[in-house]
């Protein structure tokens, strides 16, 4: 058996070993296991430093998980687009492939609570309908493989997913969605990336929210993808308790574009049942990224998005820095707060602006 799988297989699942390290409810976190599955690789485990730091957060159940049970449990409508079992279909050339309902670890803020650990409804055959619906639609050039955490299948059964997607002319793209490299680095093995190098281009999104996350055993992880030619990104939720404070994100994202991760997005806490208690005021979304503009690298500025409930989509949110614009000149304030102003062109446009047509996605 692999060292990951060993890894695996010792990390903490119950409220009576937290209860023992550290001064916690036992009743309370397993009742709230009883809901929504515990399992903390024993590596995160050990970066816990107190209760309720903002490592504790992210992975040790709350009974807040229990308070909001009024809410969606899909607010983002994913099964609503799913025109076949466990592949959502929102944008015009992309898809989401659920290839796995399993986690190295289920993160208390998880925006797929409703399935993840808890159902067994992903199989071979719904793969493969999967890629069959991906096949017989030339419009999809891009296939990200999430789950669950697609990189808890073997090797083996990723790679069989892999070539199938590569057989198809008309997918360019293949993502995978995974958080080992932070929850347990131990899986990113040379033979991983071995065998990933082999289906480029792909890419990896990744997923840290702490610069505690950041360690030498994460940064290797992300060096050795990176050394095999990967991309990665990093998706990052903002958080009540655990993030939401510019230096926090700042230092952060100085860890990653280290580590030779790019930041992609900034994630405003969906609406998923079980997760209220982790979201703040999107306001403080705006400030973080107007405390990064301007203040360090634009490659380390990731976008503020608010995956729009009901299935909308990613919708960028900036700080206002246009402050108004007309024929003359359009008026902006830099990330010191001056104002700027910048002419527009005196002379008649090529094509006129107010003849584009708009394009819906």
């Amino acid at each position: 058996m692999k060292q990951w799988m060993l890894d695996l297989r010792n990390s903490v699942t119950n409220g009576e070993t937290v209860c023992e390290d550290f001064d916690a409810e036992k009743d309370e976190i397993d009742v709230v296991r009883d809901v929504y599955p515990m399992r903390i690789p024993r590596y995160y485990y050990n970066l816990i430093r107190e209760k309720g730091d903002p490592i504790w957060m992210q992975s040790v159940p709350s009974i807040q998980e229990l308070q909001d049970m009024d809410a969606p449990e899909d607010p983002l409508h994913e099964d609503e687009d799913s025109p076949v079992t466990r592949l959502t279909h929102r944008y015009p050339d992309r898809v989401l492939l659920l290839i796995t309902d399993r986690c190295p670890m289920y993160c208390r803020f998880c925006t797929r609570k409703r399935m993840v650990g808890r159902t067994s409804d992903i199989t071979e055959r719904t793969i493969a309908i999967g890629i069959e619906y991906i096949r017989a639609h030339k419009e999809i050039r891009d296939v990200l493989l999430s789950g669950g955490d697609p990189l808890m299948v073997s090797d083996e059964k990723l790679e069989s997913i892999i070539s199938r997607l590569r057989e198809i002319p008309h997918v360019e793209i293949v993502r995978l969605g995974t958080r080992f490299p932070c929850v347990l680095p131990s899986r990113i093995t040379d033979e991983l990336c071995n065998m990933l190098k082999k289906y480029h281009p792909i890419f990896v999104n990744t997923h840290f929210n702490h610069p505690r996350e950041l360690t030498p055993e994460a940064r290797g992880a992300c060096e050795r993808l990176a050394n095999a030619g990967i991309p990665v990104g990093c998706q990052t939720v903002l958080m009540k308790g655990v993030n939401d404070d510019p230096e926090v994100i700042k230092e952060l994202m100085h860890k990653l574009v280290m580590a030779r991760v790019r930041p992609y997005y900034l994630y405003q806490t969906d609406l998923t049942r079980g997760t209220n208690h982790f979201r703040t005021r999107v306001e403080m979304g705006l400030q973080i990224i107007q405390a990064l503009r301007g203040h360090t690298s634009g490659f380390a500025v990731p976008q503020f998005v608010i995956d729009a409930p009901g299935g909308g989509g990613k919708i960028p949110l900036m700080p206002e820095y246009v402050v108004g614009f007309d024929e003359k000149e359009i008026v902006l304030r830099n990330f010191e707060g001056r104002l700027f102003r910048y002419p527009q062109p005196t002379e008649e446009y090529v094509r006129d602006v107010r003849e584009i047509e708009v394009i819906n996605f």
